[in-house]
């Protein structure tokens, strides 16, 4: 038997979904969540073979709960937004359905899953987000994961970030996050009018810093706003000069 979830924030779609899914008696409906923070719970504690997967959703998108996910089910995305299912098209997802989708098509898309789950393709979701973190788009928010705590943090309210071994700091105002991922990712993902890279292990907010000081020979700091101190590497010096016309 194959045990599957809707995380779908359209009843209508759950409903077409459900409909569909009884003609497929090898497959179990072990829940049906309308949002992104419960769907990722239930996933992580269900532990489904299959999830039909909304995209666009409030609170945490589905591209979103992808990165926090411990178990790794296949996925069949649903949307109404095509320039995003063909994105988790071609980036490994299991297939995407197109709202408003026929019988014929969902048959297609659950064939097409059961196929993967019969050869145990656990890779596909991994891929897709390795995937994601390459492609040249900006993010808005950031989410991150602690214990069974999750914090959605506008790109807008961070400061720097910092790396620190496999993971990256994220510093706001009044907090910091540890999320893993590169600074690489960061430094593709975060506004580039907004964020400069300016050291291997720092990405800064451009209007957070207050001056740039010579720390000894040919090497500089810069100062934020709220007095963080951070080391600007050689590599990092022209282009930070350059935007601060230094």
């Amino acid at each position: 038997m194959i045990k599957s979830l809707i995380i779908e924030d359209e009843k209508l779609a759950r409903d077409l979904i459900r409909d569909y899914l009884i003609e497929f008696s090898e497959i179990v409906l072990a829940g049906e969540f309308e949002d992104g923070f419960s769907g990722l719970k239930a996933i992580n504690e269900l532990k489904p073979d299959l999830v039909f997967l909304d995209i666009q959703m409030p609170k945490l998108s589905g591209f979103e709960l992808l990165e926090l996910l411990d178990h790794k089910p296949a996925i069949i995305f649903t949307t109404a937004y095509d320039q995003y299912a063909i994105k988790a098209f071609e980036h490994n997802a299991v297939d995407y359905l197109m709202k408003p989708f026929s019988r014929d098509r969902f048959r297609e898309a659950i064939t097409k899953a059961i196929g993967r789950i019969s050869k145990g393709d656990k890779e596909a979701v991994s891929k897709l987000v390795e995937h994601m973190d390459s492609a040249p788009e900006p993010i808005h928010r950031i989410v991150v994961k602690s214990g069974s705590k999750i914090s959605v943090i506008p790109v807008a309210d961070v400061m720097y970030v910092e790396a620190q071994d496999d993971y990256v700091m994220i510093y706001t105002k009044d907090k910091k996050y540890l999320k893993q991922k590169t600074m690489k990712y960061f430094e593709i993902h975060l506004p580039h009018n907004d964020f400069i890279r300016v050291h291997r292990s720092y990405i800064v907010r451009i209007s957070e810093i207050a001056q740039m000081e010579l720390y000894e020979k040919d090497s500089y700091i810069i100062i934020l706003k709220d007095g963080v101190k951070i080391p600007v590497s050689r590599t990092g010096l022209p282009g930070l000069r350059e935007v601060l016309d230094f």
